[in-house]
């Protein structure tokens, strides 16, 4: 027989069953064997080793010199076999260095407010986190969770669903008091705007203008490598940028920024996922117990759906105040 075929460790099992009880019925009856099953094994089980390991009669129950080394070994075997279960057991307590990777946005806004509660339920992790709009690979960096904006390359990452977020285009009440807001996509270029560096970002913004959605040119005076300096740019007067509503939602509600070209604004919406290695196996604990607080503690379901009404009366309020 192959030795892949054989259950190498259950074979051990029945033998130092049937040593510790002193013959192949109690072993059996322990076992929930058939007596003739456990002699069956015990038979080929010295077939195999081409050794006695048991001397057996009706009155007679003894190891062999053979049976007594192979039952000592035996014994450390199983012994180390049950301490690699338990140290595998103790890994599916969420516990070491856990490193996550988020954008700017995400991490400012989402991620820090809610690691205290994150670190207060998981005494065992220590939490790593970077923060940076740069997407980094996570086997170079040895990221455990990274969470993306955007369209997800194809890549043998696996992806989970955090929401999903629409955009708009603002600026602050007094930008639009000192400069006018634009009534339509074709006047931008008399605006200050602020746009991003980065590599993967396109120099254009979308618009639906008279039912066909089109990209026009959106080059800034003053351009950033991230969300959250175009935002706080914007919060201080320097001109329009776009951003996802997750990103700047509590500030339009606040009148701290202003929706501008909502009628045009095409609805288009960003997924935001936290992306891990997966090879088919079973999530580290540290990582699974991360990524279901995220889904718990985050609800990013209402920048998805935010009414343009309610934008237009945030607008409204903070044109008139």
């Amino acid at each position: 027989m192959p030795r892949s075929e054989i259950n190498r460790s259950g074979e051990m099992e029945v033998f130092a069953r049937v040593v510790e009880l002193g013959g192949f019925s109690p072993a059996a009856r322990a076992l929930r064997m058939t007596p003739s099953a456990v002699s069956k094994l015990i038979t080929r089980l010295e077939a195999r080793l081409g050794v006695r390991l048991i001397v057996r009669s009706t009155r007679k129950f003894m190891l062999t010199e053979e049976g007594t080394t192979f039952h000592e070994r035996t014994l450390r075997v199983l012994a180390d076999l049950d301490e690699a279960e338990r140290a595998v057991a103790a890994c599916q307590i969420p516990r070491g260095r856990l490193r996550v990777n988020a954008n700017v946005a995400f991490g400012w806004h989402f991620l820090l407010p809610v690691a205290p509660r994150f670190m207060a339920a998981h005494p065992g992790i220590q939490l790593d986190i970077s923060i940076t709009d740069a997407v980094i690979d996570l086997v170079d960096e040895r990221a455990d969770v990274a969470i993306r904006v955007g369209p997800l390359r194809s890549s043998q990452l696996v992806a989970r669903k955090l929401g999903e977020s629409l955009s708009a285009i603002v600026a602050s009440p007094d930008y639009l008091a000192a400069h006018g807001a634009p009534d339509h996509p074709e006047k931008l270029p008399g605006s200050d705007l602020i746009t991003f560096n980065f590599a993967r970002h396109r120099d254009t913004w979308p618009f639906v203008i008279d039912g066909q959605r089109v990209f026009l040119p959106a080059h800034g005076r003053v351009t950033v490598g991230d969300g959250e300096s175009a935002r706080r740019l914007a919060l201080a007067g320097q001109g329009l940028t776009r951003l996802s509503l997750f990103h700047i939602a509590d500030d339009i509600a606040a009148g701290r920024l202003v929706p501008v070209l909502e009628a045009f604004n095409p609805g288009d919406v960003e997924d935001i996922h936290a992306v891990y290695v997966g090879h088919g196996g079973k999530l580290p604990a540290r990582v699974r117990a991360f990524i279901d607080f995220l889904v718990a503690e985050i609800d990013l379901r209402r920048f998805a759906t935010m009414p343009r009404a309610a934008m237009a009366g945030a607008r409204e309020t903070a044109l008139s105040g």
